[in-house]
């Protein structure tokens, strides 16, 4: 009888190991879930207790979302009909569409801002966790640890001084600001972790290739860089995700121009107090990007943040 290898897990093992990431899952999964639903519910049912599990699902939400409504007469319903299904919606209500919403802008923003400052965050934070990794730069570690000292206090402990800055230098609302703004909060993030992952490259790769003639920078762009594809990949959504999320920053520097969609989805404002169905609706397109983004590089993730634990 062969001996069992004490490192697999037994068959018991693994069954108690599955149903425990299933239900960690399903009670992860269930605020998301439950998101999505509030966007097809009527502000009735969306406030109703107890909750309502089963309702008859609407796009009221999603038109709330997209549009600005105001209230008319009887009357005037009667003498000009709805056109379309969203304006029969919003004519149920007693009520006509004014126009659109400022939803769309502040999505822009949102997508604008976040990429923008990711993409320069990781732009950024390869050319200094390469100079970091490769070259003997004076006080390496202080410099190191002054970088990450940035990440030690919350980004709103210093939110008065920005402000204060900001304004003096013209950039408060705008969208230049804020992908600044971003990308030196994100920059400490990208540095290390790049560092972490471009040390892992072997430097006889690079020496070969500086012997078969390529210049310094085509050897980083032609050797490294491929490397470090999975390290890059993975810092970027982890600078995404802050960047995309952000709420503090957002309140206190934006009001109109470049004011992005987590500040303006808390403020929908429906006819009987906070338009909830809208809120959802709102909150479930805010996840789409992030979501879609890091699906796309999923494979990436996991491998980067696995990058470098076993040794050979």
């Amino acid at each position: 009888m062969s001996a069992r290898n004490l490192a697999e897990p037994s068959a018991t093992q693994k069954w108690i190991a599955g149903v425990l990431v299933v239900i960690y899952a399903l009670i992860t999964i269930l605020p998301l879930l439950w998101i999505l639903s509030t966007g097809f519910k009527t502000q009735v049912d969306a406030i109703a207790y107890p909750p309502k599990i089963f309702f008859e699902p609407t796009l009221e939400g999603y038109v709330n979302l997209f549009t600005t409504q105001t209230r008319q007469s009887e009357e005037y319903l009667i003498n000009n009909p709805p056109t379309n299904w969203y304006e029969r919606i919003v004519n149920d209500k007693g009520m006509v569409i004014a126009g659109p919403s400022r939803f769309g802008e502040r999505f822009l923003n949102s997508v604008i801002i976040g990429f923008g400052s990711t993409f320069l965050s990781v732009f950024l934070g390869t050319l200094a966790a390469y100079a970091f990794s490769r070259f003997r730069v004076p006080l390496k570690e202080d410099l190191l640890f002054f970088i990450l000292s940035t990440r030690m206090m919350p980004p709103i402990a210093i939110a008065i001084p920005i402000f204060l800055m900001f304004r003096t230098l013209g950039l408060s609302d705008t969208h230049a600001g804020m992908i600044l703004l971003y990308t030196a909060v994100n920059l400490s993030l990208a540095v290390w972790l790049l560092k972490g992952f471009i040390d892992e490259i072997p430097l006889e790769y690079e020496e070969a290739a500086l012997i078969d003639g390529y210049t310094r920078l085509q050897a980083f762009i032609k050797v490294v860089l491929p490397q470090a594809t999975t390290g890059i990949a993975s810092t970027a959504i982890f600078c995404l995700i802050f960047a995309w999320n952000e709420y503090a920053f957002a309140v206190l520097l934006t009001s109109g121009t470049a004011q992005t969609a987590p500040p303006f989805i808390p403020s929908i404002i429906g006819v009987s107090g906070l338009d909830w169905p809208a809120v959802a609706a709102g909150a479930t397109l805010f996840l789409v990007p992030v979501m879609v983004f890091t699906i796309l590089l999923r494979k990436h993730l996991l491998r980067g943040i696995t990058f470098g634990a076993v040794r050979k």
